[in-house]
């Protein structure tokens, strides 16, 4: 696929060389023998040759990018419509790092119109200029719900109570081919006690039903190890105790605010890929997605900007923690 020179011109308007410059910008923080975190910008990593090594090599990239918030937040982000050119410029730069398989997948949270009890429309406009900009197809939507979510947007849910809370991101699942690489077998869940129950006694009410659909009794007398998942995820962020929180306790760093639940890597990447396959992660954060990578024998890139969140990182490696 080739490079839109008008989006590449957008990057290098960032202040980032062109690619195949050299990679002084980049900085290695830390690594396992399967994964590299960099301190350095998805700008800085797309304009090196480090990113040229990559190129059709990339089975998932698993992103979960500054949302597009109408307010500045400690960790960066854009605002208004700069995040639509600013996103989009990435879209044919990460389409051919990938292989011809590969899959994107990028987490989106919701926006609100500064000062309003109006959803924004923002985050679905910068969606659809990166589906243009990279030629994907879009394979199928996801929600991850949090029920442990604080009431948010506040003013509008706890002080005038005229909005419910806002308690789910959306997923979505992209790739440059029809078929991308997936094995829905790789993340069965497990039956419900119901479901043990019918296996059990190999008795089931097949046949028409009133919606037409046809019923046939094999369809569910046969044991497959599990239930095939929906496309709404269920993690409530509510541990307070594991090892990245406890980590940044002790050595006196301040969390990142916005970390993504480890078992929402974890599920796309089994999904997504193989053992040995190598997964990006272009908005590292507190590396979430290296951890799950490592833990589940991929071979994982990250990379950060900031050395804030870059300090506060660990990744299971066999049975020890490696610490930054």
């Amino acid at each position: 696929m080739s490079i839109e020179s008008g989006l590449v011109e957008r990057i290098r308007e960032r202040g980032v060389p062109a690619p195949g410059a050299t990679d002084s910008g980049m900085r290695i923080a830390y690594g396992t023998d399967r994964g590299t975190m960099y301190q350095c910008s998805a700008e800085e990593f797309l304009a090196s040759s480090c990113a040229g090594r990559c190129r059709g090599k990339v089975q998932l990239i698993f992103t979960s990018p500054p949302f597009p918030l109408n307010r500045k937040k400690r960790y960066g982000n854009l605002q208004g419509t700069a995040y639509i050119d600013w996103l989009a410029a990435f879209a044919p730069l990460f389409g051919e790092l990938l292989k011809p398989d590969g899959s994107i997948v990028m987490e989106m949270g919701n926006a609100w119109e500064p000062g309003k009890p109006v959803m924004s429309t923002l985050a679905l406009r910068a969606l659809l200029a990166f589906l243009d900009a990279g030629q994907f197809f879009l394979c199928q939507q996801f929600i991850c719900y949090n029920p442990a979510r604080l009431p948010t947007p506040a003013q509008w849910v706890n002080v005038e109570r005229i909005r419910v809370k806002d308690a789910f991101t959306h997923l979505w699942w992209m790739s440059k081919a029809e078929r991308p690489e997936a094995n829905n077998r790789l993340v069965l869940k497990e039956y419900s006690e119901s479901m043990l129950r019918l296996l059990s006694s190999k008795k089931y009410n097949a046949g028409k039903r009133p919606s037409e659909h046809n019923i046939g009794k094999s369809s569910f007398l046969r044991n497959n190890a599990g239930a095939i998942p929906s496309n709404v995820l269920t993690f409530a962020n509510t541990n307070a105790n594991d090892e990245y929180l406890s980590y940044c306790r002790e050595k006196g760093v301040r969390p990142h605010p916005a970390r993504m639940h480890p078992r929402l890597a974890e599920f796309f990447i089994k999904f997504l890929t193989e053992r040995r396959d190598l997964v990006l992660h272009p908005f590292g954060g507190s590396n979430t997605t290296g951890a799950a990578a490592d833990k589940l024998k991929r071979r994982w890139l990250s990379l950060e900007p900031n050395p804030g969140c870059v300090s506060g990182y660990v990744v299971q490696k066999s049975q020890r923690v490696m610490w930054n």
